[in-house]
């Protein structure tokens, strides 16, 4: 039967191998050697990237609402059926493209064609389901933390953010390739997608553009390439096609 102490630590925030002191300690040769539990790199992770959530509009997105009939034309509907097709056998192996470090480049040049949705359900999956620690930002929001740490008043440093940015579980990098592309934002990325690559963590990009469009180099594109699927969205913006719906649904209403 276990003891009263077990119990209340099923039921408690308290990490349940080092009981919240953020300390392991292990007998190596007859020593005792303390080390971190991997709790307090977690939380590590957390504080330095503290910026990086999903919107609140996308907390609640799932794969199982993702609708292939939201797109008007048949060769969308296609697109977006192959696309979902591939993600699903994604997901399905998940344990063995954890271990390669495989993630997903998704890409349409149709502003609104459901790229960021698909991104946000995957997310969702994996912190729900798979229970894997995921952050999602946009590459200018990215970008603007690295220089926040620049002021004196940061409590991380750049090298901090950078390391955080390249060991976290999984990295959603929304809207790559819409920040304007200059020497410095090509070796920030660049240090950031190595090690990634490196240290073979999964990241899932959204983007306008394929990766033979997108204006970088081939240090960060071939890198790319290797650790992720290129999945083509549907050229088509479902965001419009529920604008018009939704006025529609309101002149209707109006007009009776």
């Amino acid at each position: 039967m276990p003891d009263q102490n077990s119990e209340n630590l099923k039921d408690s925030n308290l990490c349940p191998i080092c009981h919240g002191t953020g300390w392991v300690v292990k007998e190596i040769d007859g020593k005792s050697v303390a080390s971190h539990c991997r709790c307090y790199q977690k939380s590590v992770f957390k504080r330095r990237i503290r910026f990086a959530e999903l919107p609140e509009r996308l907390k609640d997105v799932r794969l199982s609402t993702f609708s292939i009939n939201a797109y008007q034309t048949p060769y969308g509907k296609e697109k977006a059926r192959i696309a979902c097709k591939i993600i699903k056998q994604y997901l399905d192996n998940f344990t063995e493209e954890k271990k390669s470090g495989m993630g997903l480049y998704i890409y349409s040049s149709a502003k609104g064609s459901g790229k960021t949705r698909m991104a946000a359900s995957i997310a969702n999956e994996l912190m729900l389901n798979r229970d894997a620690p995921v952050k999602f930002a946009t590459s200018p929001q990215i970008l603007t933390e690295i220089r926040r740490t620049y002021d004196r008043q940061s409590e991380d440093t750049e090298s901090q953010l950078l390391h955080a940015l390249s060991y976290i579980d999984v990295l959603v990098i929304d809207d790559f390739g819409t920040e304007k592309v200059t020497d410095w934002v090509k070796n920030k990325f660049y240090e950031i997608i190595n090690g990634r690559y490196v240290n073979q963590k999964i990241t899932i990009f959204t983007s306008n553009e394929s990766l033979d469009t997108l204006q970088y180099d081939e240090r960060i594109t071939n890198r790319i390439k290797e650790m992720c699927y290129q999945i083509d969205f549907p050229e088509e913006s479902v965001r419009e096609h529920i604008a018009e719906k939704n006025m529609h649904d309101i002149i209707k209403k109006a007009i009776g």
